[in-house]
């Protein structure tokens, strides 16, 4: 049975949060996400857990990080369905974008730039913001469990300009022939990536984690741009954007590819570590187990 009227019904639930003043998108956001903290129990405490083992919280400062970071993804969630309102003036004044010349220089070198993050913060306008302010955004996503949930976000994306493919598809090759006309690609690396990804340790455990940046990197000679996005106390955003650095080749190439992979992790962890309620704890991050030898 189709599930067309899922789309739909998103669509006239974005119409609706259009009309909104800011302030209160923010403060319906941390009802829901209160509301989303106590109902979504397995969410709840497979996030509780994974916090408290991988950053050693105790129990109090694991529920209080938790709740707020459920807090904010509601409000990220409002956020996206006002998506169609944002103008370019609005974006500009809801997300600040702070070393813009990293990218600019990266840029210039004309080899695309293989640009790295992590699923903190409102990661959909990180991308909105990056294109309004003109930089030729691709992204390479991963298809959502709910083809309807998919195709609306696919839709928002394209409205700022941004170019999407989709992951574990033949999409890739678009998403190569971007890179190679020196647009920006940007892959987010701290999912779990099955039994095709190398182990590299993350908060202290060894998680299955995607080659694909540092084999762009490699094949394209291109500078890996690191960002993220954050939330302000105020309810708007804070992007901050890294120093370019370069894929290492010494001739091995299978411990080049671990080395620099393990590299970008290490920059996804150390930003979920200043940022803890930024990121989404109840991620499968360590679902696939580590084969025996």
């Amino acid at each position: 049975m189709s599930n067309n009227w899922q789309y739909h019904i998103f669509k006239l639930a974005s119409r609706f949060v259009c009309l909104l003043p800011r302030s209160a998108i923010l403060s319906v956001g941390k009802i829901l996400g209160c509301i989303y903290y106590r109902v979504a129990a397995k969410q709840r405490e497979r996030a509780l857990r994974q916090i408290r083992e991988r950053l050693g919280l105790t129990a109090t400062a694991a529920e209080m990080t938790i709740k707020n970071s459920f807090i904010k993804l509601a409000q990220m969630f409002l956020e996206v369905l006002y998506s169609p309102a944002l103008t370019k003036d609005k974006l500009e004044t809801y997300v600040t974008i702070e070393n813009k010349h990293y990218l600019t220089e990266a840029l210039s070198e004309q080899k695309g730039i293989v640009f790295v993050t992590g699923h903190l913060g409102n990661w959909e306008w990180f991308g909105a913001a990056l294109a309004m302010a003109g930089f030729p955004v691709t992204d390479i996503v991963k298809r959502q469990p709910n083809d309807q949930h998919t195709r609306l976000l696919n839709e928002y994306r394209q409205l700022f300009g941004i170019e999407v493919y989709a992951s574990g598809t033949s999409e890739i090759i678009g998403a190569a022939k971007a890179l190679k006309k020196g647009k920006l690609l940007a892959f987010f690396a701290d999912g779990d990536a099955g039994n095709e990804g190398v182990f590299v340790e993350f908060l202290g455990k060894p998680a299955s984690t995607h080659l694909g940046p540092a084999i762009f990197a490699r094949k394209f000679k291109s500078p890996v741009v690191p960002g993220f996005i954050t939330r302000n106390p105020d309810g708007t955003h804070r992007i901050i954007i890294g120093p370019p650095f370069y894929f290492e080749d010494t001739g091995n190439s299978e411990a080049d590819l671990y080395k620099f992979t393990e590299r970008i992790t290490r920059i996804i962890e150390e930003a979920v570590k200043a940022n803890p309620d930024e990121w989404v704890w109840f991620k499968k991050r360590w679902n696939t187990e580590v084969k025996a030898p």
